[in-house]
């Protein structure tokens, strides 16, 4: 069987899904706290990470916070 997917900086992503998006920025090796991501068209504040959920065909953009000068 197929697992579910989404996209995911324009690439199709299979997920265990439905879950938070949080789940899904751990699982992929993400770190939180150190990236901007729009769900849907939307940006997420990191402190609604824990409560979003992600369908299949969902649509995100991930883009991780570099520190630096």
């Amino acid at each position: 069987m197929n697992e579910p997917v989404l996209i995911a900086n324009g690439q199709s992503v299979p997920a265990a899904l439905p879950c938070t998006l949080e789940a899904f920025l751990l699982a992929r090796g993400f770190r939180p706290r150190a990236v901007v991501v729009e769900h849907n068209g939307e940006a997420v504040a990191p402190s609604e990470f824990q409560a979003r959920r992600l369908q299949p065909g969902d649509r995100l953009e991930i883009v991780q916070v570099v520190a630096g000068g």
